[in-house]
């Protein structure tokens, strides 16, 4: 039975108590490597390993961790086989300071504030030889124990990363290593909660002394999950160099490969569950390396293959919801052709500005790539930014944007209102159907812009978003070819031995101003019939099937339909 470590964050304890795992040292081997920048700045979606291999690069490249030695952990690894063992001449020879941000979400910025206090103090302990160290001077000692006794001011604690880097280095003459995993999480979490500018600040002052021309600092290697602009966090580090989703370096270190992922079937003896882990869990795409989601993955054949929604359910995407319910009416239409599963071309600002993202869409698509909910099929410069095509990567990511939609929608009319009225379409009663969609544009008509160029398409696309979240129990179909022409929506239930399944087409009309609504809705519906559009469903057996056509203008509708 297969045994893959679930949640854990420390390599050691991976080891110790001989779970399965992906051998991913080889990661250190590039690390190390990459001699073209002081400061690496990686970024992936959560859950993808980042604070792992953090933690793998820290045993690798220090003498001792928590007060256990870390010689031989690595001689049976891939890092250990390569060249002859030859990478095995750098393993413990370095300090190194880690340091984890992902616990710093707090809701004001005085808690926050105290808790990266308790935090620094924490990694100050972890090395307190220091203070009784005779390398250092006796100003050094003494600023040490400020910190470590929670003594220090603001400007002290905001330079403590420095001051433990001179220290650690005057203590050993080797210069110590910086690794900081999950630096972004409190910066999302003031901009969420309202201390944006203070947290901002704080941390920007942190880095620059710890990373901006410290002569005591051998490397730096940090994670996140977003790309923060220079402006706002790392003003002045030329010594930066960021590894994107969108970035080939790295790319197979976080999550699994399509050879890891074959390896870990056969041990589980999944091959016969490949194509269906597949669909679910694999497609995200960092620089031309195509992956499996690793935490989705290791849940998944733990539990024997069950397949779940494992990675959606770690978050509540405060962050994507919030930025959503402020979004313009272009973005909610490519939300909803992501729910159809088709791909948008648009604009991606590579570097996330929080205070702009009110202003700027591209803050929000750069936000859903970088967070793993959309991959780029390509991406070619335009102007300051990037055009990308951009598509869920999965089956499992592709259920959130239904849900977000469900949400967007319900948020109007409440959960339980959406739920008769999704309820009252797929069971055929139109009668009540045509009703509740009366109410609901009258009720949230004035959040769109109907006026634009192609009305009927923001009609359309409405109407898709209302019955996107039926997307597990039916299958929908939109501007597909059938009989004679192309329909514009048709829903078919997944289920088709239930007796009160019915099938549905869906044909829809703008009238323009003058013209009786009713008439419209009655071209649509003859429309339907002389093109014969459910010549489709007739030939897959499906007899149980409404037709029905609708007129928009404005905040007004009718419906009409016949079975």
């Amino acid at each position: 039975m297969i045994k893959l470590p679930v949640g854990y964050d420390n390599f050691r304890k991976i080891l110790d108590n001989k779970l399965d795992f992906v051998d991913k040292s080889l990661f250190i081997k590039d690390v190390m490597d990459d001699h073209t920048t002081e400061i690496a700045l990686i970024t992936r979606p959560r859950r993808f390993g980042k604070t792992l291999n953090l933690s793998m690069l820290q045993h690798f490249l220090a003498a001792e961790v928590h007060g256990q030695k870390t010689t031989e952990l690595f001689n049976h690894l891939k890092i250990g086989q390569i060249n002859d063992g030859g990478y095995l001449k750098y393993q413990g020879k370095y300090p190194v300071i880690f340091i984890s941000f992902k616990d710093i979400k707090d809701t004001d910025f005085v808690t926050a504030y105290n808790k990266m206090r308790e935090l620094i103090i924490s990694i100050y302990d972890e090395h307190n030889y220091l203070a009784l160290s005779d390398r250092l001077s006796n100003n050094q000692r003494q600023l040490y124990q400020l910190i470590m006794t929670r003594q220090a001011d603001r400007s002290q604690l905001q330079n403590s990363l420095q001051i433990l880097c001179t220290c650690l280095y005057q203590h050993y003459n080797v210069k110590p290593w910086l690794l900081i995993d999950e630096y972004d999480t409190p910066i999302q979490s003031s901009y969420l909660h309202g201390y944006y500018d203070e947290m901002i600040n704080f941390m920007r002052g942190m880095f620059g002394a710890a990373l901006k021309t410290n002569p005591y600092l051998e490397k730096a290697v940090i994670t996140g999950i977003l790309r923060i602009a220079k402006e706002s966090l790392f003003s002045g580090l030329n010594n930066l160099k960021v590894y994107s989703v969108l970035d080939e370096r790295y790319g197979q270190y976080f999550g699994f490969t399509e050879d890891e992922m074959s390896a870990l079937l056969v041990q589980a003896d999944l091959m016969s569950h490949a194509d269906e882990i597949k669909k679910w869990y694999n497609g995200y795409l960092f620089g031309q390396t195509i992956v499996y989601n690793p935490w989705s993955v290791v849940n998944c054949l733990n539990d024997g293959g069950k397949l779940k929604p494992y990675w959606l359910n770690t978050s509540d995407n405060a962050l994507i919801k919030s930025l959503l319910a402020q979004a313009d009416t272009d973005t909610k239409f490519k939300l909803e052709s992501l729910v159809r599963g088709q791909s948008i071309e648009t604009i991606v600002d590579e570097y996330v500005a929080f205070t702009h993202f009110a202003e700027n869409p591209g803050a929000l698509w750069s936000l859903l790539l970088s967070s793993g909910y959309l991959k780029a099929l390509f991406c070619e410069p335009s102007g300051s930014n990037l055009k990308c095509s951009l598509l869920p990567p999965n089956y499992e990511v592709g259920m959130i944007y239904s849900e977000l939609v469900k949400e967007w929608i319900s948020g109007r009319i409440g959960y339980d209102q959406y739920d008769y009225f999704i309820g009252t379409l797929l069971k055929g009663n139109m009668e009540d159907f045509a009703e509740m969609l009366k109410k609901y544009l009258v009720e949230t008509i004035s959040v769109f812009d109907v006026s634009g160029k192609n009305p009927e398409k923001f009609y359309h696309g409405l109407v898709l978003g209302i019955i996107s979240s039926t997307m597990k129990t039916h299958t929908i179909k939109s501007n597909r070819e059938s009989g004679y022409g192309r329909y514009d929506v048709m829903i078919i239930p997944k289920d088709l031995t239930n007796a009160q399944a019915v099938s549905l087409i869906l044909e829809f009309k703008v009238a323009k101003e003058g013209e009786e609504l009713k008439a419209s809705a009655h071209e649509a519906l003859q429309q339907i019939e002389k093109r014969h559009y459910e010549a489709e469903l007739k030939q897959a057996g499906i007899t149980k099937i409404i037709k029905a056509g609708l007129a928009f203008s404005g905040k007004k509708v009718v419906v009409e339909w016949m079975s």
